[in-house]
C-alpha cells in the first residue's frame, strides 16, 4: 500500500500522519552500550557480575575493543532512522590507565565524548556498582563495612562530575543513572538498617551541586536479583520516596517488576509526584531477562501511556537488554525500531475520539476505536518514514543485518 493511501485512510479518523511522524522525528532513544558486548566492559581487572545480570549465549562478533564496539553502534544507528543517544557504563571507560572506580575521572571517557560529537548524538550515563571485588557481598552503598560504603559514594560521586562535563562537552543534558545491586539471598532480620545506609550514602554522594541543565540524576529500583532473592534493599517503594523527597528522577525498568506488574499504570501515578521520569524499556519473560523487546502489549501500552498522558516530554526513554544468542547489532536495531514503532502506533491513535468516549461513559464506543485501528495501515507510514530517512525496511533490513554480521563473525 502506497503511504497516500494509508494517510488518507487515517485522515478518515482524523488523524494527521505527517504530524505523527514529525513528532516521531523529535524523539531520542538512548541505545545501551552493553548490548554490544554482554555487559563485559573495557576495564583492566576482572571480578564477578551480581545482581543478577548475565547476557546467555556465544553469539559470534562480541565487541572486545571500544573501537569495535563504536563500529558496531555506528552501524547500529545506520539502521535505525532518527537522531539518538547512547548509554554508557561507567565500566566501558577507554585509556590505557587502570584506575579503580573511585578513580575514574572524565579523561578516561574523553574518547566516547569525541566520538559522540562525531556522531551527532547525546551521551548518558551510569555508574557501575557490579563486577568488582567490593560488590560480591552484594552490598555496596548498603554495606555495613563504611569502607566499602565510602568507595562506593567516592565512585558515584565521580560519575556525577563525569556526566555533568559529558553534558557541558556536547550541549546536551546527560542522564545518570544509579542502579545499585544490593539486597540479601535469604531473610534478613535488619531490613529499616540496610536501607538506612543506603539512603544516607545516597544522600552523601548526590550532596556535591550539580547544573541540572548538564546533567541529571535518576535512581532505579529492582523486585529482585540473582543472590539477592529475599531482599532488595533499593525496592520501588524505597526509590519512589527517594526520588519524591530529593527531586531525582526515578527510573521505571520494565524487566524489575513484577511479570503481572502494568508498567504503564506506573507512568501517570508517578508522573503526579515527579516532574522528569526515566524509562529502561526491557521485556522480561518470567522475569528480568531483559529479552530484545517486542512490539508485543507491554510496550504498546506503555507507549500509548507516554502519548495519551502528555508525558513525551518529562519522560527520557532508555532501552536495556542483552542477549548473546543472537546478532548484537541486530538485537539493538530491531529493538530501537520496535520502541519507536509503537511510539508511532500510539501517535496515531485518534485520542480526541477515545478521550470524548470514555469521558461520556461510552465504553463501548471506546472498545470499539481501539480496535477498528489496530486494522489501519500502520506499515506504510512507518515504511514512508523509513524511506524519507534513508534506513531500509523488510528484505532489505534483513540483508544489511546479515552482511554485517557475516563481516564481525571473525570476532570469535
Amino acid at each position: 500500500m502506497s503511504y497516500d493511501t494509508a494517510k488518507a485512510a487515517f485522515a478518515e479518523w482524523g488523524v494527521d500522519t505527517e504530524a505523527a511522524l514529525a513528532r516521531l522525528a523529535t524523539i531520542p532513544i538512548s541505545m545501551h552500550c552493553w548490548q554490544g558486548d554482554d555487559v563485559v566492559g573495557f576495564e583492566k581487572k576482572t571480578g564477578s557480575s551480581g545482581g543478577g545480570i548475565q547476557a546467555t549465549g556465544n553469539h559470534p562478533g562480541r565487541a572486545r575493543t571500544p573501537d569495535e564496539l563504536r563500529a558496531d553502534l555506528e552501524f547500529a544507528y545506520s539502521m535505525i532512522p532518527g537522531k539518538h543517544r547512547l548509554n554508557l557504563h561507567a565500566m566501558y571507560m577507554d585509556t590505557d590507565e587502570f584506575p579503580d572506580r573511585d578513580e575514574i575521572e572524565y579523561r578516561h571517557f574523553a574518547p566516547w565524548v569525541d566520538w559522540a560529537k562525531a556522531q551527532g548524538i547525546g551521551l548518558d550515563f551510569n555508574p557501575t556498582f557490579f563486577a568488582h571485588a567490593k560488590a560480591d557481598d552484594n552490598l555496596t552503598l548498603s554495606h555495613p563495612e563504611k569502607g566499602i560504603r565510602d568507595f562506593w559514594i567516592e565512585h558515584g560521586k565521580r560519575t556525577r562530575d563525569i556526566a555533568a562535563r559529558i553534558g557541558s562537552e556536547l550541549g546536551s543534558v546527560c542522564v545518570n543513572n544509579i542502579w545499585v545491586p544490593d539486597g540479601y539471598k535469604d531473610i534478613p532480620v535488619d531490613r529499616m538498617a540496610a536501607r538506612q545506609r543506603l539512603e544516607a550514602s545516597l544522600d552523601e554522594m548526590l550532596a556535591p551541586e550539580q547544573d541540572p541543565a548538564l546533567m541529571l540524576d535518576a535512581v532505579e529500583s529492582k523486585l529482585f536479583g540473582i543472590g539477592v532473592e529475599a531482599c532488595t534493599v533499593g525496592s520501588h517503594e524505597f526509590y519512589m520516596g527517594y526520588a519524591i523527597r530529593k527531586g531525582t528522577l526515578l527510573c521505571l525498568d520494565m524487566g524489575h517488576f513484577h511479570p503481572t506488574e502494568n508498567i504503564a499504570d506506573k507512568l501517570s501515578a508517578v508522573a503526579l509526584s515527579l516532574p522528569q521520569i526515566l524509562l529502561h524499556v526491557s521485556r522480561p519473560m518470567r522475569w528480568d531477562s531483559d529479552h530484545v523487546i517486542l512490539q508485543n502489549d507491554d510496550i504498546l501500552a506503555m507507549a500509548q501511556e507516554l502519548v495519551s498522558a502528555n508525558l513525551l516530554e518529562r519522560t527520557f526513554i532508555g532501552l536495556d537488554f542483552f542477549d548473546a544468542t543472537i546478532s548484537r547489532t541486530a538485537a539493538w536495531v530491531i529493538g530501537v525500531r520496535n520502541m519507536q514503532k509503537a511510539l508511532l502506533r500510539a501517535l496515531l491513535m485518534p485520542w480526541d475520539r477515545l478521550r470524548t468516549a470514555e469521558n461520556t461513559l461510552d465504553f463501548t464506543a471506546r472498545l470499539t476505536l481501539t480496535e477498528e485501528f489496530k486494522d489501519l495501515p500502520f506499515g506504510a507510514i512507518w515504511t514512508a518514514y523509513c524511506e524519507r530517512l534513508g534506513r531500509p525496511t523488510g528484505l532489505a533490513l534483513m540483508g544489511e543485518l546479515e552482511a554485517y554480521q557475516a563481516r564481525v563473525a571473525s570476532r570469535g
